[in-house]
Order: structure tokens, then sequence, then C-alpha cells
């Protein structure tokens, strides 16, 4: 409907920006398609081991954060304790 009241009105100028837009739109939507088709859902078997590396990352990363924040505290009260004699 606008887009026959704009030829019906002669500017030429504005029917192809809207239709600029429109091609636009319509290339991104195939655009989402295309790549929605590339989806694949994993296996259970790929979610267990993905999980597990992850559990077992947190695990060795808390470790290793718990060792670095014990040497930390050690180091600040033997630093206090020599400067400042608590």
């Amino acid at each position: 409907m606008a887009m026959k009241t704009i030829m019906k009105s002669g500017d030429d100028n504005q029917g192809n920006k809207i239709m600029g837009i429109w091609s636009d739109f319509t290339r991104f939507l195939c655009d989402v398609r295309a790549e929605v088709r590339k989806v694949v859902t994993p296996s259970r078997k790929e979610v267990q081991a993905t999980t597990s590396v992850v559990v077992v990352t947190v695990f060795v990363f808390s470790l290793f954060f718990f060792v670095v924040d014990a040497l930390c505290r050690i180091g600040v009260d033997r630093l206090l304790m020599t400067l400042g004699g608590l």
C-alpha cells in the first residue's frame, strides 16, 4: 500500500530506499536461516565429556588459587610481624 502511494507520487528515490531496506532485510533473514541450519546439538556423550573437563578444571584452579592465597597470607603475616611486631 505504501509502496503504491510512493510510486504514484513520483518520488522514486524514496521507493528505491524502501526496496533497498527490504532486500537487505530479506538477505539478512536468508543468512540467519543458513546459519541456523549449521547448528548441531551435541550428543549426550559429548556433553558429559565437556562437563567433566569443566568440573576438573574448576577444581584444579580452585586448588591453585587456594595455595597462592595461603602463600600470600603467610608472606604478608611474616612481613607484618617483621615490620610491626604484631
